[in-house]
């Protein structure tokens, strides 16, 4: 009975392990199958999301160009250029001369761009005085050169993976093999897993002490970067070598490693994670991977085991051991000589310091270029299919504003021991084509987050009263000379409020003439003659220059008693620069593919809002806010042959100061303030307008010569008596007049004359 029952229980046994085995090969099956489709998806659709890549505007040269040599030497360095004795490769400059007199002589690189390719060639320019005397492109005289445009910034997934594809024929075969040799010696043999790799790299580490080679073969690596998370458990491991196994079924060593090469995490550099051997060679080194030397090589490789604890740049010592440790087993397999590996484990790591592909990015402007770009392609389009987005970005101005920006900051918190902390925003935008050249959402340039210049409303101040005096001189009888009333005034609202505007000064300054009181900024002369020509009318500029929200129908907003932010009024200001001609203001110049294909070009819409007559009138009133008026400082800063323009800004309680000034070429608007909209002890003329000064400074601008139309006659006037006078007459001067708005009053001064009174025989007598 017993040898029965125990013969029962064994076929139990069996018949229940049999029905075990067969449920667990139907769930392994299962498995297998729902591993082999995520394994055949991922690997035949689009194995990784390609951030969109965001470019500068290209450099361009031309024979009569402003240029500083220094600017030039820096955009050079910035994009990769290195300075050599004697140039034998792209990507090579030579400098000769110094100061104001350089000869530079530079081996351009091969680059794309939207509007065509740029080949490689050698530009050679002559500076004289701080001026591109002449051009010349592979030995010919030229009449303009472009150089490759900077990498700003990239549009990346959540995840702020970047990479640059390579293909398996463009990699080094002494990488390839180096790579085998240190992570995985029996790649070529095994097919996902290998015991004896496993049991080696045991061996290998306890005999030297450390990490040198790892268990995992290339291809679990790959599996685990490329479909698992980092989880540390039996079960993915066990996941992994299935998927391993999985991936070798279906697809060749090649594809294998070059899908690793593209894959493996190299690095941070900020926001931005560097994946893959193509970018870590741009990123490091500075160079295509095609041109990596051996000891560049082994860095890299090394790099595999630990992008943290061996970085190059934060963990030098630990990278150069590594480095040295891959350049042994790469002696040890024959790949190199004795004598290289003992040369090349002295040499330092030579990592560039100063790089595009290390990428200092502009994250205002990029949020600018993301918000536009939204208008024609989707989210996933600009996160994930490697698109190439050309700008007007000009890193030179970009530069200086933020210097400008951040040292007079400082100042004013050392000089008034603000508890706190100031912040500051600015536009540049050129004044024809509407491109922001530069932006600034944060005294810290290199901040993501509250972007100021394109999100921060800000009572603008005196900044709306150019439309105030605008709308009089389009709408009204009103002339640049025309009487206006400065005294106290109280306007009731219709709730019966009762509305009364102070000067900044708490003076009332009498009967002055129109372009003197915009000068100097008077308020209670703005108030009465906005009142005069009616807030509808006002509102309505202040639509046609661009401003067609946010603007309220009160007395109040003629003072700019409401709030823009500083993209805003750049668009308001640059109507006004552009002779009444309303441009949109824009960043993108072209969009294209991966490949180069274009799929977008951003030309210029240009739409008449403001006649020619009134808008001469206003640019050349404004051009006496700083011969004169609130903006006079930049008189000690500038030619005055420049013509600069400009109004100041100050909203109440001095919680915000503004600047919007422009050249012939060049318009730039700046705010400054405090988060907490407390009040400061500054003005738009202590601390805005001293930003545009020093922004620049150092950049040459085109003098503002407005052009009078048809309509436009110069006559010299008696501002005092409001009337038409003669030259050589007594407190005559010359202003511009529209054809049928003229001064009322004549004065005739043939007495004067016959007396020799005037202001020549004042000074230098009768003949």
């Amino acid at each position: 009975m017993k040898k029965s029952a125990t013969r029962s229980r064994f076929r139990t046994f069996l018949s229940w392990s049999f029905k075990l085995a067969i449920v667990g090969m139907v769930i392994l099956g299962i498995l297998l199958a729902y591993l082999d489709a995520q394994v055949r998806s991922k690997f035949e659709g689009k194995r990784w999301a390609l951030p969109a890549k965001v470019y500068a505007r290209p450099m361009e040269l031309y024979p009569g160009l402003d240029l500083k040599a220094k600017f030039l030497i820096q955009e050079l360095e910035q994009v990769g250029y290195r300075r050599v004795p004697n140039i034998v490769a792209p990507g090579h400059y030579t400098m000769t001369g110094s100061g104001a007199d350089v000869d530079v002589d530079i081996y351009r690189r091969f680059f794309p761009l939207f509007d065509g390719n740029e080949d490689a060639a050698r530009v050679r320019l002559s500076i004289r005085g701080h001026q591109i005397k002449a051009l010349w492109v592979d030995g010919a005289p030229a009449d303009i050169a472009r150089l490759e445009p900077l990498m700003i910034g990239g549009i990346y997934p959540k995840h702020n993976e970047d990479r640059e594809l390579i293909q398996l024929e463009e990699v080094p075969q002494l990488l390839i093999d180096t790579l085998v040799a240190v992570e995985d010696r029996d790649f070529y043999d095994h097919f996902g897993i290998s015991l004896k790799g496993i049991a080696r790299a045991m061996v290998v580490n306890i005999q030297r002490g450390g990490l040198v080679q790892g268990g995992s073969t290339l291809t679990q690596q790959l599996v685990k970067n490329f479909f698992l998370t980092r989880e540390r458990s039996l079960k993915r491991k066990a996941t992994e070598a299935l998927m391993a196994l999985l991936v070798e079924l279906h697809y060749s060593k090649d594809e294998i490693l070059e899908a690793y090469l593209n894959e493996v995490y190299l690095g941070q550099s900020g926001r931005r994670a560097i994946h893959g051997f193509g970018l870590a060679s741009l990123h490091y080194f500075g160079k295509h991977i095609s041109n990596l030397n051996a000891p560049e090589m082994a860095m890299l490789v090394g790099m595999v085991k630990g992008p943290s604890v061996y970085h190059p740049r934060y963990k030098t010592e630990n990278a150069k051991a590594r480095r040295n440790v891959v350049l042994t087993v790469m002696n040890e397999q024959g790949l190199i000589s004795d004598y290289q590996a003992l040369q090349w484990t002295n040499r330092d790591l030579n990592i560039v310091e100063y790089k595009q592909y290390q990428q200092v990015e502009y994250p205002a402007y990029l949020d600018l270029v993301r918000r536009q770009l939204r208008q024609d392609y989707a989210e996933e389009d600009l996160t994930s299919e490697g698109l190439r987005i050309y700008t007007s970005l000009n890193p030179i101005t970009q530069r200086q504003a933020e210097q400008a920006l951040q040292k007079r900051l400082n100042r004013i918190e050392q000089d008034f021991r603000l508890e706190t902390e100031l912040q500051g925003a600015m536009v540049v935008a050129s004044t024809q084509s509407g491109e922001i050249e530069a932006l600034i959402g944060d005294r810290n340039p290199r901040y993501f987050g509250f972007n100021r210049a394109l999100d921060a409303k800000r009572s603008i101040g005196s900044l709306a009263k150019p439309a105030v005096y605008l709308t009089a001189l389009r709408s009204g009888p009103f002339n640049l000379i025309s009487p206006i009333d400065d005294s106290e005034i109280a306007i009731a609202g219709a709730q019966g409020q009762i509305w009364e505007p102070q000067n900044y000064d708490k003076e009332s300054h009498g009967v002055v003439p129109l372009y003197q009181a915009m000068a100097k900024s008077y308020n209670q002369a703005t108030a009465r003659l906005g009142m005069n020509v009616g807030l509808a009318k006002v509102k309505q500029t202040f639509a046609d220059l661009g401003v067609e929200e946010g603007v309220p129908p009160y007395p109040s907003m003629l003072l700019g008693a409401f709030e823009l932010a500083p993209i805003d009024v750049a668009q308001m200001y640059q109507t006004i620069a552009a002779s009444g001609f309303k441009t949109p203001l824009k960043a993108i110049r072209g969009v294209t593919t991966a490949d180069g294909q274009l799929l977008s070009r951003y030309g210029y819409e240009v739409k008449q809002s403001i006649d020619s007559d009134s808008i001469y009138l206003i640019q050349r009133a404004m051009q006496q806010v700083v011969k004169m008026g609130t903006a006079r400082y930049l008189n000690q800063i500038y030619d005055e042959q420049l013509g600069l323009a400009g109004k100041t800004g100050t909203s109440d309680s001095q919680r915000d100061s503004w600047f919007a000034g422009f050249s012939g070429d060049t318009l730039g608007i700046v705010w400054v303030g405090s988060d907490d909209n407390r009040a400061l002890p500054i003005t738009g003329s202590s601390a805005a307008l001293r930003v545009w000064a020093n922004t620049f400074r150092e950049i040459p601008l085109k003098p503002l010569m407005p052009i009078p139309t048809k309509n436009i006659v110069e006559k010299w006037v008696n501002i005092e008596e409001n009337a038409v006078s003669e030259e050589g007459c007594d407190d005559v001067v010359q202003f511009p007049f529209i054809h049928n708005k003229m001064p009322p009053n004549i004065s005739d001064c043939s007495n004067q004359k016959e007396q020799g009174t005037g202001w020549w025989s004042r000074f230098f007598g009768n003949e």
